[in-house]
């Protein structure tokens, strides 16, 4: 029984430690991706249009619509 207690906090060591990996990890992708919020939606739609998200036609249409 003396043994138990070692166990029990190595096993708390590894969930606490196992969650900070996931949570970096997740915050690490997610920031490649990430929107600024001082882009304007104009700006968003040109960096899209220029990754090849999106065609030229839909680029227009949606132009057109962040304009109106």
């Amino acid at each position: 029984m003396g043994g138990m207690w070692l166990l029990s906090v190595l096993f708390w060591i590894l969930i606490i430690a196992g969650v900070v990996v996931i949570v970096r990890w997740l915050t690490e992708r997610n920031g490649q991706g990430k929107i600024s919020l001082t882009e304007s939606p104009l700006d968003i739609l040109k960096t899209r249009y220029a990754k090849g998200e999106i065609d030229r036609e839909i680029f227009e249409k949606m132009k057109q619509d962040i304009e109106v």
